[in-house]
């Protein structure tokens, strides 16, 4: 028993320091996935009131007075199409999400610029497993959580260990999530 305690503490802390990137990875994606329904977690939204001379009623000359119109409120933006939803309203998209909104009498417009979150988009992009690569990489992570959870049923003897506190802890552990599933199936 005791060579098994040792042996589950060296694996618990290797293992633990070896997946701290990517078990905060998935923690931090977990977290920004749960709240989906209360911001995007890949994408803010900048947006931009502006107003504009340029005509844009629909005639031979759109295209280019739609480019002219993006050279000014969207310099680095690339132009992908547009069409008019309504008689006096056209809607411009451009590459990567973002577009632009101009009502073609008052010339007030909108643009709407999707921005990357920084580390949420590349965690959140991580977490959905990318690639077979990744994946396989993913599977050992949760074959390490499980050695992780289980090498700790080993690493203290006695009254916090698994026959006292530890025990108690890892019941109500299970207890929760069963608890959540009664009430909630």
């Amino acid at each position: 028993m005791k060579a098994l305690r040792k042996w589950s503490r060296i694996l618990h802390r290797d293992i633990g320091y070896f997946f701290i990137g990517t078990t905060l990875i998935y923690a931090l994606s977990g977290i920004a996935l749960n709240h989906m329904n209360d911001w995007n977690p890949n994408y803010s939204v900048v947006v931009d009131e502006f107003q504009t001379d340029i005509s844009l009623v629909k005639n031979e000359k759109t295209l280019s007075n739609v480019k002219e119109l993006l050279a000014e409120v969207a310099p680095k933006s690339v132009y992908k199409k547009h069409y008019y939803p309504e008689k006096n309203l056209i809607k411009i998209f451009l590459k990567g999400g973002s577009s632009v909104m101009v009502n073609t009498d008052s010339g007030n417009g909108r643009a709407e610029f999707l921005r990357k979150r920084a580390v949420f988009y590349e965690s959140n992009f991580l977490h959905y497993n990318p690639h077979k690569w990744w994946m396989w990489f993913s599977d050992a992570f949760a074959v390490a959580l499980i050695l992780f959870a289980v090498t700790s049923f080993f690493m203290v003897k006695g009254k916090k260990g698994m026959r006292g506190r530890g025990g108690v802890y890892t019941a109500l552990g299970f207890i929760v999530p069963l608890l959540f599933l009664w009430f909630l199936l």
